[in-house]
Parts: C-alpha cells; sequence; structure tokens
C-alpha cells in the first residue's frame, strides 16, 4: 500500500524543523560560550547531514574553541582525503597554525593559493575563508590572482575592505578609487565608506592622499565622477569655494540641472560661509533660464546681505533690491516665498512693522493656498508677538491650528502659541502647550519644546513672584525683536539680583550667545567658564563645554584648549548631543590619521 503524501510531507517537516531548531540552539551555545554542549548538537547534525560544509565548519571551529585540535584535524583530513577542497586545506592549515606548527600552515595556504591557477571560479571562495581567520595577506594575494587570471571580475571592494582593516589607508583608496571607475553608481556607497577615514583638516594625510589620488584620476580620464567626489571631498574639509570650482565643471559638462550647486550654496551659507554662498547665488542667476531658480538665488543674495548689513545705507540697498524684483517678477502666489522674506525685513530690520504688516496683509489676499495663507499668518503673528500685541498675536497662531491641524506648520503655531504666553510670563498655560509639543512628529519643535519646558518648570517654583523667570522671559523676548544690547543688560540685572538662583546657569549661557553674536568672544568665554566652574553638574554643563570649545577653535585661536574641552566632552558626557561631534573634532585637534 502506497503511503499517503501528506503523511510523507508531514514527517519531512518534522524533520527539517528538528533540524532547523538544533542547528539555532547549538548556534545559541557558541555564541554564550557553552562549547560542549554546542559540539554535542553539531556532531548529531553532521550525522544528520555528512555532506554540509557549513557544519562541518562549525564543527571543526568548536572544536578549536575547546582547544582540541587533533579532533578538529581528524575531521578535515578524512574529509580532504576524499576530495582536497580548497577551503579545507585552508582550515586545516589554521587548525596546525593554532597548533603553532607554522610551515606546515603556510605550506597547506601556499596550495590553496595555487588552487585557483587551474580553478579561477574559487577565488572569492578561498579568499574569503582566509579573511574568516584574519589571515589578510593572504586574502590579498588571492584577489590580486584574481585581477589576472579573470580580468572581466573587479575585487578592488574586497581589497580595499581589507587594506582599511590593516591600516593601509592609501591602497585602501586605491582601490575604492579603481571600484568607482568599475561601477560609478556605487559613488555614494564609496563616499559612506570613506567618510571614515577623512577628517575637516585638509592637512590631513588621508585626505592629502585622497586628493592626490582625484586630482590624478581627472588629469588622466575627467569623468564626471571624479569631479564629484572631489567635490565632496572638499566639502568634508568646509573648503566649499573649491568644491565650487568642481561642481562648475560638472555643470558644464552636463548642464541639465543646477540642483547640485543649489544644494552647495544652502550648505555653505549654513556653515557660515556667506561669501562662497553669494558667488554661487550669484553664479546660478547667471545661468539659469528659469525664473523660479532666479527668485530663490536672488532670495538667498539679500538675505546674505540682510545678515550683513552695517548701515543704514545698505539696508536701503536692499530694500531698493526688493521692490526692483518686485517690479521685475510681480506680487503673485509664485513669488509669495520673496513676500515673505520682504515682510520679516520691514519688520525685524528696518523697525517698520507698520509697512511689513500693511504689505503682508495684501500678500493674503493673493490667490494663494490654504497652506501658504498659514505661513503669512504665522509671519503676521511673529511681527505682533515683536510688537508685544501678544493677545492678537495668540488669535493668528491659533487660527493656524484649527484651520490645519496635525501639519508641522500648526506645530509650529502651538510652540509660538506656548512661547509668547512665556513671554507675558503666563508660565502655567505655556508649561501646557509644551506638555503636548514634546511629542511632536517635528523633532527640531519637540527639542525646543522641551528645552523652553524645562527652562519653566525648573524655575517657576523657586520665587513665588516669579520675578527672575519674568526678567529672563523678558530678555529672551529682547533678543527676539533684536533688542541684543537691552537683553544682555536685563541678563546682567538677573545675574546680580538673584545670584545663586537656579536660573543663573541659564543666564550666563543665554548672555553668552548673545555676546557672541555681537562677536565680544572674551566676555562670552567668562560666562562659558563661569557655568563650567559653578554650574558643573547642571543640564548646560555639556553646552557649555561645546559652546566654548567652538569659541576657542574657530575665534579665540586656543585649538589646544578647544581639544581639552572636547576630550572632556567624550569622558565625562557620553549621553550628551554633542558627544559624536565633539570626538571628531578632538580627534581632528590630535592629528589622527583616521577620523
Amino acid at each position: 500500500m502506497k503511503t499517503p503524501l501528506f503523511i510523507v510531507l508531514f514527517v519531512f517537516g518534522l524533520y527539517f524543523g528538528f533540524s532547523q531548531n538544533s542547528e539555532v540552539l547549538a548556534d545559541s551555545y557558541y555564541k554564550k560560550g557553552e562549547f560542549k554542549k554546542a559540539l554535542v548538537i553539531y556532531e548529531n547534525l553532521i550525522k544528520e547531514k555528512p555532506y554540509n560544509y557549513k557544519f562541518v565548519y562549525k564543527l571543526v571551529d568548536t572544536h578549536q574553541q575547546l582547544e582540541q585540535f587533533d579532533a578538529a584535524e581528524k575531521i578535515l583530513v578524512q574529509r580532504i582525503e576524499k576530495h582536497r577542497n580548497p577551503t579545507l586545506l585552508v582550515e586545516l592549515g589554521y587548525n596546525f597554525q593554532l597548533k603553532d606548527s607554522l610551515d606546515t600552515a603556510k605550506s597547506l595556504y601556499r596550495e590553496a593559493i595555487n588552487y585557483v591557477d587551474e580553478k579561477p571560479n574559487y577565488i572569492y571562495t578561498i579568499a574569503r575563508k582566509f579573511e574568516d581567520h584574519s589571515l589578510l595577506e593572504e586574502a590579498i594575494e588571492i584577489y590580486n590572482k584574481g585581477k589576472i587570471l579573470t580580468p572581466d571580475k573587479n575585487y578592488s571592494i574586497q581589497l580595499a575592505r581589507i587594506y582599511g582593516d590593516q591600516g593601509n589607508i592609501e591602497k585602501m583608496f586605491e582601490n575604492y578609487i579603481e571600484y568607482i571607475a568599475y561601477k560609478p553608481n556605487f559613488l555614494n556607497n564609496i563616499k559612506r565608506a570613506v567618510s571614515d577615514f577623512i577628517s575637516e583638516n585638509k592637512d590631513n594625510e588621508n585626505n592629502i592622499y585622497l586628493r592626490r589620488l582625484l586630482l590624478k584620476k581627472i588629469q588622466q580620464e575627467p569623468s564626471p565622477y571624479w569631479y564629484e567626489m572631489l567635490s565632496w571631498l572638499y566639502v568634508q574639509e568646509k573648503a566649499y569655494n573649491k568644491s565650487f570650482i568642481q561642481e562648475k565643471a560638472l555643470y558644464k559638462r552636463n548642464p541639465e540641472s543646477l540642483d547640485r550647486i543649489i544644494e552647495l550654496a544652502i550648505t555653505a551659507l549654513n556653515d557660515n560661509d556667506d561669501e562662497t554662498s553669494k558667488d554661487i547665488f550669484n553664479y546660478i542667476l547667471e545661468t539659469t533660464q528659469d525664473a523660479s531658480t532666479a527668485l530663490t538665488a536672488h532670495q538667498y543674495i539679500l538675505e546674505i546681505d540682510t545678515k550683513n548689513a552695517a548701515s543704514e545705507k545698505e539696508l536701503m540697498r536692499i530694500d531698493e533690491a526688493y521692490n526692483n524684483l518686485f517690479n521685475e517678477f510681480g506680487k503673485s502666489e509664485l513669488t509669495l516665498s520673496l513676500q515673505l522674506a520682504y515682510g520679516e525685513f520691514l519688520a525685524f530690520h528696518q523697525k517698520d512693522t507698520k509697512s511689513a504688516t500693511s504689505f503682508l496683509r495684501k500678500s493674503m489676499k493673493l490667490n494663494i493656498s490654504e497652506f501658504q495663507e498659514a505661513k503669512v499668518k504665522l509671519l503676521l503673528a511673529d511681527i505682533l508677538v515683536l510688537q508685544e500685541r501678544f493677545n492678537e498675536a495668540l488669535i493668528f497662531y491659533s487660527q493656524i491650528q484649527l484651520s490645519l491641524k496635525n501639519s508641522t506648520i500648526s506645530q509650529e503655531a502651538r510652540f509660538k502659541v506656548a512661547k509668547t504666553s512665556y513671554y507675558k510670563g503666563d508660565f502655567d498655560w505655556a508649561e501646557s502647550q509644551l506638555k503636548i509639543l514634546k511629542s511632536s512628529t517635528s523633532q527640531l519643535i519637540a527639542n525646543d519644546a522641551l528645552d523652553l519646558k524645562l527652562l519653566i518648570s525648573d524655575n517657576k517654583w523657586e520665587d513665588s513672584t516669579q520675578t527672575a523667570l519674568k526678567y529672563y522671559a523678558k530678555a529672551d523676548l529682547l533678543a527676539f525683536q533684536n533688542k541684543t544690547e537691552e537683553a544682555i543688560s536685563l541678563l546682567d540685572k538677573v545675574l546680580q539680583e538673584h545670584k545663586g538662583e537656579s536660573i543663573t546657569d541659564q543666564a550666563l549661557f543665554k548672555q553668552a550667545k548673545l555676546y557672541e553674536k555681537e562677536k565680544q568672544y572674551n566676555k562670552a568665554e567668562t560666562n562659558y567658564l563661569k557655568i563650567i566652574s559653578d554650574w558643573k553638574e547642571d543640564i548646560l554643563a555639556d553646552d557649555a563645554h561645546y559652546h566654548l570649545a567652538e569659541l576657542y577653535n574657530t575665534h579665540l585661536a586656543k585649538p589646544e584648549d578647544a581639544k581639552q574641552l572636547y576630550e572632556k566632552i567624550i569622558f565625562d558626557f557620553e549621553d550628551s548631543i554633542y558627544f559624536i561631534e565633539s570626538r571628531k573634532k578632538f580627534r581632528m585637534l590630535r592629528g589622527d590619521s583616521i577620523n
């Protein structure tokens, strides 16, 4: 009688499941260092599946972990006598190496290496087995043979990885470069791989290696990907002007899109390289035929000029430039971004809130979307806060929350409701709004909400009249109003009249940031040092260390002092948001070869 098919399948399933579970259990014992228990299971698995090489290698490895080298050797020799598999030769050689029989080990390694001369299809398999045992020179030899024996294949990525493990950075870069030439679409992957080995310091040895290789490639074969890679390297070094040269060369070869150049301009601007950013935006204006791109470039240039304006005459010239653009491009939904920028310019820089409000109210009458209308309302509300017309501002913010519920701009409006209430001294209401925003989908809003909530909750109970917190909130408002000197003076009052209270370190930190804005770096230094000295256990301790390090590194020319502060963050503030950046900058200042 024939056995029903479903019974056969059921039994097979039970057998397969048992085998699979046994392997999982053995692996678990192995990882926990319970090698004797793992050994028993692997021996049973080999009996069930004698031709499964995975189990053979695991059994051999387990014997080696138990220092049962003779038992491992016996298994391997029995296998090799049946079939002289080159990976088994490597494994047997390694077993002899563990027994300090180095000559025998080397002889077996050499046999495995020579095997690929006859059968090149074993190159990857044998090389990987060498790599498994950190026999990197042997793996390198195999891959280099592969370059000759199988010229249609590429082994550069494997070689690059091995050279990186060895610390041979120059050879690693050479092979990554070879791989880019072989597969240009892997360029971004290579950038990620290389990024761990370079730094912001252009004089770093690794940076020099890579730069030299790329410049040589451009001379030999001016392919677009070499320019792109070199541009990327210059960005890592913050040499945005040099990156711009490469991006121009790329654009001239393929003038389809200015997106990469725009992105570079914004990156330079965000890193305070205003001069290069402005040069790039001017190039975009000279090059583009697209009205939207030209408007974007114009707007960024005007914002850069506004930030650096030092006289009324310069502000008047900027005002004229805005109006010339409106004459050229008109006032419609297409120029709304420019209109918002102009409204902000009028209110916050020209101090002409009346004209700003009138101008923006006209913008709201255009045929714009609900989202665009919300952006105008948000700025109008900010201007009302600037004028200290808090209740009117709150109406606009609330309208945005109701009209675009759960959107990012709605969450931003809620945060501004809390901030406005805080400016008014209504700390309880502000705190209730901030609690909601701690789980905002926007990480930036969530972080800002948490910081403000902690400021309020840490300081509102110490004084029943909340005088110090009210002074601090007023100073914060003055800073928002660009009344920096008045804000600094009011913070002085907090520090004098409420010395030693919990708000002291917050006032010192806020004042230090305002001093930096006014380029009074020595005064900022004094404040940061005061926090480090007197408030070293407080929440702002890591902020003070990091910002003082940045001050020393960028403005006060004290790299050694900066290095000590970055190191302090690494060892004493492991949970700090500044940890990764501090480690990176510490290594750069120390002159490490590898970033």
